[in-house]
């Protein structure tokens, strides 16, 4: 799909909304209007007959009264022409029926009029000994016709109504979304070349100043995504050129002429040492992309953590030898502190933190490695008297390819706090650091502590005498 495409699709995707919003409203607003106009046709056509009711009733009233009247004074044979005169004021459209029930019967008019519709109302009464059936029907066709004009005039209007407040509602809805239009327009000129754009935040106070400082807070953090993914992969170019470099000349000078055996094998095992090194690089970025990807916590299972410590200070015991540096492995003296953990992971971890303090330790000053308990937590501290770490530093330590000025004839990468942190993290661990430059530092790892099948733990601390190296 081209850009013109993509574009014509917002388009329509903007009309849409409008488009949703105006009929949502117009259909909204004409059912309203369709149940008022209902009610209002109903409520009057109720009206209107209760008062037809309500008079016929009075006349049938006053209808009888006048005929009690009559039927006194008046001979039998002459009160069909008195109430004949008495209908003479009942309206032209009425009907009016009365039968005795000695035979009497009077209609006026003669027959019943042709009107389509009429309001009837029947009454019984007595007139002296004989008792009568009355009967009196009243038109409705001043009614229907009232009705009819104002059926007419609710259709007629209320389709005008309707399409004047769509028109209204359009006007209104491109108004409410103009500003969407313009934060839309804005976040469209935003690349990945000018992640430092902000959106103009509009001081009103509503959902839109709220989607604009989110909009906002949003691309400071893409800001930051992106800057750190640039500058990872900047030094992790730049730390595999220098391997890479190493590997190309060893291989290009044992090539340019013939050598003596032991010249290649040295040749060779240069070649070898980076590829090493190439390979730890690789394996632990491998290990970072995957944190980043499935941050979730690592499977493991309950584990002896002095025991694990044990074996970590064993395998660098080497090294602090030959740095004349001692480790001083304190642990508890009863009940294995278990934690739940990945058991190659924690090696990891624990080798990195005690590497790193014998990497920066004086010689012949020791490395401390304690481990203390509480009811549900139990903290590992590998403290040493080295260097320490200068506060512009410590707070970047765990960045990735970060390393100290001081610190980067080490031959490392700068990934193995990353390492650390992201382990520890993994197996809902907080790990923290304090140092004092000149002083050295203290990396400590809090874990919460697995159920350990030995009961419970002693607070008191022994040495390990075998994994102290001689001054």
């Amino acid at each position: 799909m081209g850009r013109a495409d993509v574009r014509r699709a917002d388009v329509k995707r903007e009309r849409s909304i409008r488009f949703r919003l105006t009929v949502w409203y117009a259909l909204i607003l004409f059912a309203a209007l369709g149940l008022f106009s209902g009610l209002i046709w109903l409520s009057l056509r109720q009206r209107l007959l209760s008062e037809v009711d309500r008079d016929l009733s009075d006349r049938a009233t006053r209808f009888q009264t006048y005929m009690a009247r009559e039927a006194a004074e008046v001979a039998p044979e002459n009160l069909k022409d008195e109430i004949e005169e008495f209908c003479q004021a009942l309206p032209s459209a009425d009907y009016l029926e009365i039968n005795g029930a000695s035979g009497f019967e009077f209609h006026f008019p003669d027959s019943a009029p042709a009107a389509a519709r009429t309001r009837t109302i029947h009454r019984q009464f007595t007139v002296g000994h004989d008792s009568f059936q009355l009967q009196i029907s009243a038109s409705l066709q001043a009614i229907d016709h009232t009705l009819d004009l104002l059926r007419l005039l609710l259709l007629s209007l209320v389709p005008v109504v309707v399409a004047i407040a769509c028109a209204g509602g359009a006007w209104l809805s491109r108004r409410a979304l103009k500003p969407v239009d313009e934060i839309t327009t804005a976040a469209r000129t935003i690349g990945i070349d000018n992640l430092s754009r902000r959106l103009r935040t509009p001081q009103t106070g509503d959902e839109l100043e709220r989607l604009t400082e989110v909009w906002n807070v949003m691309l400071g953090r893409l800001e930051g995504a992106v800057t750190t993914l640039s500058q990872f992969a900047a030094d992790a170019s730049h730390e595999l050129r220098t391997p890479l470099a190493i590997i190309r000349t060893g291989a290009e000078l044992a090539l340019r002429r013939a050598r003596s055996p032991e010249s290649y094998r040295e040749s060779l095992r240069e070649i070898s040492d980076e590829a090493e090194r190439m390979t730890q690089l690789v394996e632990d970025l491998l290990f970072l992309a995957r944190s980043d990807a499935q941050p979730s916590e690592i499977p493991g299972a309950p584990l002896d953590v002095s025991d694990l410590l044990h074996g970590v200070a064993a395998e660098l015991r080497g090294i602090a030898e030959a740095r004349h540096i001692r480790i001083r492995l304190e642990t508890p003296g009863s009940g294995a502190p278990l934690i739940s953990g990945n058991r190659p992971a924690l090696r990891r971890l624990f080798l990195v933190l005690v590497d790193n303090a014998l990497k920066y330790s004086r010689p012949g000053s020791d490395v401390a490695v304690a481990i203390s308990t509480d009811d549900s937590r139990i903290a590992v501290a590998i403290e040493d008297f080295g260097i320490g770490i200068g506060p512009a530093d410590l707070p970047h330590i765990f960045k990735r390819f970060y390393q100290a000025d001081r610190a980067r004839t080490d031959g490392g990468f700068g990934l193995g706090l990353s390492l650390a942190e992201n382990i520890a993290h993994a197996h809902g661990a907080l790990i923290e650091v304090k140092s004092e430059e000149g002083s050295g530092s203290t990396f400590r790892v809090v874990f919460q502590a697995a159920v350990s099948e030995s009961g419970g733990r002693r607070s008191a601390q022994t040495q390990d005498p075998q994994l102290s190296a001689p001054r």
